[in-house]
């Protein structure tokens, strides 16, 4: 086998952010780290093919939304022979490395089984993600197949309290700082980390936003913004969303069933309320034969101890009308 086919099936592997067998991961971009912007991934294995899908997808709305991505050609070049160029060509493979950083999205090592990071560029990840979700909830459209969520990150930092609260007294601020306020919902979810403990974490988000604005409100119903915590490793990710409960979880397979699913939930609730309204009124009708049943039952006891009554009357003067008799007959 050429070193040519081995170079390019080495170029393939670092291309999705695996690394080499037996070989250690390289730091510097390759990995999950603070400070990075990105979209979280997940996925039900299939992790390779579920990066393709990820690349295919996100560079389509990228385009549409901020065009297509410009990079340079490795052939451009201004040299007088082709030594020069054949020069330039191996530093310029040297450094793939960093070039690889300078794309748009660049897959790195999440930290997670069944998780992948792509890392973004001079972009908004949570207005991509959005723009992605609100055409397929639109359409109906099923783009992935093994993609499950899609979250953005657009903010991260050590995953630590203090280095979270203090990350997250700036990060929030254009959502919760007065005077804008919003409901809001907070989401926590941890993998391969011990010791950020979900109620801790929540109790902290909460008492931060309503610190910056009292105003600010919990909404576990239908939230106007949901802040996503996603903990990997030493690693917090961090963003602000909206439409999180509309776009279910930001699932994209669930997404797809779109509007229908939802008037089919709908009618179900309707019909769910319409059975409580007809059970009550069964309740009700019940409750009322039971209450006419027992006036019945009190009006017949109270006849029947009418008629005990004068039946006692009726006997007492027989037995007074007797003794008069016997007075007589002994006199």
């Amino acid at each position: 086998m050429s070193d040519s086919v081995q170079d390019g099936r080495k170029r393939s592997k670092r291309r999705y952010g695996a690394p080499q067998a037996g070989g250690k991961r390289r730091r510097g971009g390759r990995e999950l780290e603070p400070g990075m912007q990105g979209i979280l991934i997940t996925c039900n294995m299939k992790e390779r093919r579920c990066t393709a899908e990820a690349y295919s997808l996100l560079n389509e709305y990228a385009d549409q939304l901020y065009g297509p991505e410009q990079l340079a050609d490795p052939d451009d070049s201004s040299s007088e022979d082709d030594v020069e160029a054949a020069l330039q060509k191996e530093v310029k493979q040297f450094h793939s490395t960093t070039e690889n950083q300078q794309r748009r999205f660049t897959a790195v090592e999440s930290g997670a089984n069944n998780v992948l990071f792509i890392r973004t560029h001079s972009i908004d990840p949570g207005q991509l993600v959005h723009s992605i979700l609100q055409d397929l909830y639109s359409t109906r459209r099923l783009k992935s197949r093994v993609i499950l969520r899609m979250l953005p990150v657009c903010g991260s930092c050590r995953a630590f309290p203090e280095d979270m609260l203090k990350f997250l007294s700036s990060f929030l601020q254009p959502w919760f700082l007065s005077p804008n306020h919003a409901s809001y919902q907070i989401c926590f979810k941890s993998r391969n980390n011990s010791h950020s403990k979900r109620d801790d974490v929540i109790k902290t988000i909460a008492g931060l936003v309503n610190r910056l604005n009292p105003k600010n409100k919990v909404d576990l119903t239908n939230p106007e913004l949901s802040v996503i915590i996603e903990v990997i490793k030493t690693v917090c990710c961090v963003s602000v969303i909206r439409d999180y409960k509309r776009f279910r979880k930001y699932n994209l397979q669930e997404v797809s069933k779109g509007p229908a699913t939802q008037e089919a939930f709908k009618q179900e609730v309707g019909e769910n309320e319409a059975n409580q309204e007809v059970l009550k009124d069964l309740a009700s009708q019940e409750q009322g034969q039971q209450e006419v049943g027992k006036t019945e039952a009190k009006q017949e006891q109270g006849q029947q101890e009418v008629a005990e009554s004068k039946a006692n009357q009726t006997e007492e003067q027989n037995v007074g009308g007797d003794s008069g008799l016997k007075k007589e007959e002994q006199e």
